[in-house]
C-alpha cells in the first residue's frame, strides 16, 4: 500500500467541517464570482479588450472619476484573491472527503484538475483571455500533492513561494520606476481594437490563439502568489474559520479587523503611488484585502446584517460559481464586442457610468439565472456536466 493511500484511509475522528455544505463558503463564493466582474468588466468595456489590459489601462483619476476609482480599486486583485483561497478551501474539504471514503490521493483527484483545466482552455479560446480556471487546474495539482506532506512542510512551501512572488513583484516595480520613456502601444493595438469592436468571434478566436503566451502570463508570474493562496485556503479551513462555531466568529472578526486595517491603507498607498505600482497593488497589497472582504463577510452573515434575499441570492450563485464565473464573460462578450451589442465602441467615450451598469445588470441576470435553476436542479450546468463526466 502507497503512502498517499495509507494517508487517504487515515481515521476521520481529526476532520474539521461536517460532511454537508458550509452556508458560509457559497455565500463567499458568491461574492467572489460577482466581485471578479467588477475587474473583468472594465476589460471587456475597453477597445482592444484583454490586449488593452496587456499594454496598460489607463486608470481612473480619483479627482476627475471619484466613483470609478472608487469601484476599481474596491474590485481590482481582491476578489480573484478571495476565489483563489476558495477554491484551496474546496481542496481541503475534497482531501478530507477522499479521507473519508478510502479513496488514493492524489490520484483520485487528478482527473478533477485535468477536467477543469481542459474547461479553462475551452473558455479561454472561445470566451476571455484572461481566464482563471487553467491555472487553478495546474495549482491544484501541485498542493493535492502537498496535503499528504508534513504541516511543517507546506508551511515551508507556501512562505517560500510567497516571499519569491513579493522579491519578484517589486523587481518589476523597480524596473518600471527605472523605465524613464512612457510606455508606447505595442504593435498589437489597433488590430486589437478591430478585431473586438468588427471582427467575427472566429477572428477573436484566432487572436487569442495568436498571442496566446502574452495573454497566459498572469498566471504564470503570480504563481507563486496562486500557490501561497492555495494553501493559505487550507489552513483557514482548518483552523476553523469557515465553521459555524464560537471559535470560528472570532477568526472572522479578526480576519476583517486585520486584512482591513492593514490592507486598505496599504492598498491605497500603492495605488495612488502610480500605475509603476500597479504589480504591488495587484499582487501584493490587494490579497491583503481579499482576507479583509472574507472575514468581513463572515462578520455580517454572524450578525445577521445581510438581508436574507441578499445571503438567498449570493449563496444561488456560490452554489453554481463554475457556471456563473463562465456566464458573466460570455454575457459581458455579447454586450460588449461587436459580435453583440458593440457598447464598448458606441459609448467607450460616455464615462464610467455605464460600465458600472453593466455590471449591475449582469449580476442581476446571473443571480436570477442561479436561484431560478436551483430550484428545479441540484447543481449548475457546467457543475452537473463535470459530475457526469468524471463518474464516466
Amino acid at each position: 500500500m502507497s503512502e498517499n493511500t495509507r494517508v487517504a484511509r487515515a481515521a476521520p475522528t481529526d476532520l474539521q467541517a461536517p460532511r454537508g455544505r458550509l452556508p458560509v463558503l457559497d455565500v463567499l463564493r458568491g461574492v467572489a464570482i460577482l466581485g471578479t466582474l467588477m475587474t473583468n468588466v472594465w476589460i471587456f468595456a475597453s477597445p482592444g479588450s484583454e490586449w488593452a489590459f496587456l499594454q496598460g489601462m489607463p486608470q481612473a483619476d480619483p479627482l476627475e472619476e471619484p466613483a470609478e476609482a472608487v469601484f476599481r480599486f474596491l474590485a481590482d486583485g481582491k476578489f480573484l484573491a478571495m476565489l483563489t483561497m476558495l477554491f484551496g478551501v474546496g481542496l481541503a474539504i475534497q482531501y478530507d472527503s477522499a479521507r473519508r471514503r478510502g479513496t488514493d490521493w492524489p490520484r483520485g483527484y487528478r482527473p478533477r484538475a485535468l477536467f477543469l483545466f481542459a474547461e479553462g482552455t475551452v473558455h479561454f479560446v472561445l470566451v476571455f483571455g484572461f481566464d482563471v480556471l487553467m491555472g487553478y487546474a495546474l495549482t491544484a495539482l501541485l498542493a493535492a500533492r502537498l496535503l499528504v506532506r508534513s504541516e511543517r512542510r507546506r508551511r515551508v512551501i507556501m512562505w517560500t513561494s510567497v516571499g519569491l512572488h513579493t522579491a519578484l513583484m517589486a523587481l518589476i516595480t523597480v524596473a518600471l520606476l527605472a523605465e524613464r520613456s512612457p510606455a508606447e502601444p505595442g504593435p498589437g493595438a489597433e488590430r486589437a481594437e478591430r478585431v473586438y469592436a468588427e471582427g467575427s468571434w472566429f477572428d477573436q478566436i484566432a487572436f487569442r490563439l495568436d498571442n496566446a503566451l502574452a495573454l497566459r502570463m498572469e498566471p504564470v508570474i503570480s504563481f507563486g502568489l496562486l500557490l501561497f493562496l492555495f494553501l493559505l485556503g487550507v489552513r483557514l479551513y482548518r483552523a476553523g474559520v469557515f465553521a459555524a462555531t464560537d471559535r470560528g466568529r472570532v477568526l472572522r472578526a479578526r480576519l476583517a479587523c486585520w486584512g482591513l486595517g492593514i490592507g486598505l491603507p496599504f492598498n491605497a498607498t500603492v495605488a495612488l503611488a502610480g500605475e509603476d505600482f500597479f504589480f504591488l497593488a495587484r499582487y501584493v497589497a490587494a490579497p491583503v484585502v481579499a482576507l479583509g472582504y472574507l472575514g468581513l463577510v463572515g462578520v455580517l452573515l454572524d450578525r445577521a446584517w445581510l438581508p436574507a434575499p441578499a445571503v438567498s441570492a449570493l449563496s444561488a450563485v456560490g452554489r453554481t460559481a463554475l457556471t456563473c464565473y463562465v456566464l458573466q464573460n460570455v454575457l459581458a462578450m455579447l454586450a460588449c464586442y461587436g459580435i453583440g451589442l458593440g457598447l464598448a465602441e458606441r459609448y467607450g467615450e460616455n464615462g464610467p457610468w455605464w460600465v458600472m451598469g453593466l455590471w449591475a445588470v449582469i449580476c442581476a441576470v446571473l443571480v436570477a439565472f442561479a436561484t431560478g435553476w436551483l430550484r428545479r436542479f441540484s447543481h449548475g450546468p457546467l457543475e452537473s456536466v463535470q459530475r457526469w463526466a468524471l463518474r464516466r
